[in-house]
């Protein structure tokens, strides 16, 4: 594949609530906290604890299923597949469309699908109308299977139409800051090598981790993920990982920093699960890492 030529950031917020009740608490002295009070704070938790060997492991802590939705079944997009947390006690999930880049087909970044889905999202890896789809039409493709979702496919009843998500490859890495500029609903973006003839983004106000490749030829990151990066307001929350020598191919293979830093990235602004910000704020590190920036705040 190559490419031609009401938001909830809230980090800071929560942290310092979080941080408030817990003196008050100690200054009463009496009240106990009964085992799973966090989880039942935030109704939209999903899943243990998180770790580092969990975030890198090449599954999450939930069995997946998955079933193919055929183009004929479908407007606005071309078709894909799901993949679902096949668990029905830990009430709905979020969601994620996912574009795959010009010329390419899901199956080329359809590890991403079954990696995601297996912390606690019901993703949809869409096939475009057709392979030569630019970001603005990969945009609203991804939207209209989001909408498809939520509305109209066999695991509906398992989603939460207000926590959704979108990312992409490429063209549809352009597609999907398109789509957060059309929907300022979505509850995070997380665009890879994207690629867009539109450099300025400071409509966008979803938050947006937007992850590129150092050696990327195709979309080279000085003319597109750090631009693109740059020109989205902090108050959108955002954050930019750059892969040491990585092309522009690299979400077509098993990436682990890139899986680890989107379940972090989704499950911080989708299931507003504040336990994942240790993997934001500082962030990632180690000889993957080109390059972490970040609006956490300072120290």
């Amino acid at each position: 594949m190559s490419s031609p030529t009401t938001t909830r950031p809230r980090p800071i917020a929560g942290r310092v609530a979080r941080l408030a009740m817990a003196a008050t608490l100690a200054v009463a002295g009496a009240v106990a906290v009964p085992a799973g009070a966090a989880q039942a704070a935030n109704p939209y938790e999903r899943g243990p604890a998180p770790t580092v060997a969990l975030l890198e492991a090449s599954r999450g802590p939930f069995a997946t299923a998955s079933q193919s939705v055929s183009s004929l079944s479908v407007t606005g997009f071309g078709g894909g597949v799901i993949y679902y947390p096949t668990d029905t006690s830990q009430g709905t999930f979020g969601a994620i469309a996912i574009s795959p880049g010009y010329t390419a087909a899901w199956s080329s970044i359809s590890w991403l699908g079954p990696r995601i889905a297996s912390h606690g999202f019901v993703v949809i890896g869409i096939e475009t109308n057709t392979r030569l789809d630019q970001p603005d039409s990969r945009g609203r493709q991804l939207l209209a299977a989001l909408d498809y979702l939520v509305q109209r496919s066999a695991v509906r009843t398992r989603i939460d139409g207000n926590r959704l998500a979108v990312a992409g490859h490429s063209m549809g890495g352009g597609g999907s800051l398109e789509a957060a500029v059309s929907r300022p609903s979505l509850q995070a973006a997380v665009p890879l090598a994207p690629w867009n003839l539109d450099k300025t983004w400071s409509d966008v106000g979803v938050p947006t981790l937007i992850i590129g490749g150092e050696s990327d030829s195709v979309a080279p990151v000085a003319t597109h993920s750090e631009l693109f990066y740059s020109s989205i307001p902090a108050s959108a929350e955002k954050a930019y990982l750059e892969l040491n020598g990585a092309s522009h191919f690299f979400p077509q293979t098993v990436n682990t920093p890139t899986a680890r830093q989107m379940v972090a990235w989704l499950k911080r602004f989708v299931d507003d699960d504040t336990r994942y910000e240790q993997f934001l704020c500082p962030g990632p590190s180690g000889l993957a890492i080109e390059e972490y920036r970040n609006t956490c705040p300072s120290a």
